[in-house]
């Protein structure tokens, strides 16, 4: 990696619960937050904001939301007050070889991305915009989508995406010590492996690992992040994991940086 250029990141962010319970995986992101070089904004594509089209957060001051239920009250209380970022935004829509929706009402900082940023930043004082999955999108047209913002990294700008590997909820077992699945292994060695092989493609087409990769990814909305990450590899880098794990039988909390 060039010395000037941030990193890409990629985050499995697990359940909302690590935002107040504090745990390993949470530690490694503290880590890797003391490590980086500031950025001057970061872009934030979540799992957890999928559009019809390409949107992305234009409003100079994004609200925190609390895009699920059935969590203690002080996980709702939970802010996160980075400011947006409106020139951000226009770079994004500027880059992008697709229309881009300019979004300053509707959306904001969702769970997806404020659960890993309260530890990459606690203070919550760089700039964030947020970039939409388009849900019409096969995997490959979101890898080839992200490609066109790879000049960002060389403006300072942090890309950090927010999913899980593998991320079947009708599956999970609740209990800390809960076995992971053999699939769910499987599946995310077999992502870690052609990862850091620098093998793209068979990751692109993960339908075709087989039914490991169908019980991993029963909608591929929080696999599509992880696509980003790599999208925005340059020739002379490579993936580094930073932490991996698979929690609750079938979440993977693999976390990987492009540098």
């Amino acid at each position: 990696m060039t010395s000037h250029r941030q990193p890409a990141i990629f985050a499995g962010h697990g359940s909302p619960m690590y935002a107040i319970e504090p745990n390993r995986y949470t530690a490694a992101w503290s880590a890797l937050g003391k490590s980086l070089k500031r950025p001057d904004a970061i872009l934030v594509i979540s799992a957890h904001w999928v559009t019809r089209g390409v949107w992305v957060t234009a409003m100079p001051k994004p609200k925190s939301i609390h895009d699920f239920g059935g969590f203690p009250q002080a996980l709702f209380d939970i802010q996160y007050p980075a400011p947006g970022s409106p020139a951000l935004a226009d770079r994004v829509q500027e880059l992008l070889n697709v229309p881009v929706v300019l979004e300053e009402n509707e959306w904001g900082i969702d769970h997806g991305a404020w659960s890993v940023l309260k530890y990459l930043y606690p203070d919550a004082d760089i700039p964030v915009v947020q970039l939409s999955l388009d849900g019409s999108m096969s995997a490959r047209e979101h890898y080839e989508l992200a490609k066109p913002l790879r000049p960002l990294r060389d403006e300072n700008i942090l890309i950090l995406s927010s999913g899980n590997v593998v991320h079947n909820l009708r599956t999970i077992h609740w209990q800390e010590d809960a076995q992971p699945y053999p699939w769910a292994t499987e599946f995310n060695h077999f992502f870690t492996s052609e990862m850091r092989a620098n093998h793209h493609d068979p990751l692109i087409d993960w339908e075709d690992f087989g039914d490991a990769a169908h019980l991993s990814i029963p909608t591929a909305e929080h696999y599509w992040p992880a696509l980003y990450t790599l999208a925005l590899q340059h020739e002379d880098e490579h993936a580094k994991v930073y932490i991996d794990g698979i929690e609750m039988s079938s979440i993977s909390m693999l976390g990987f940086s492009i540098q």
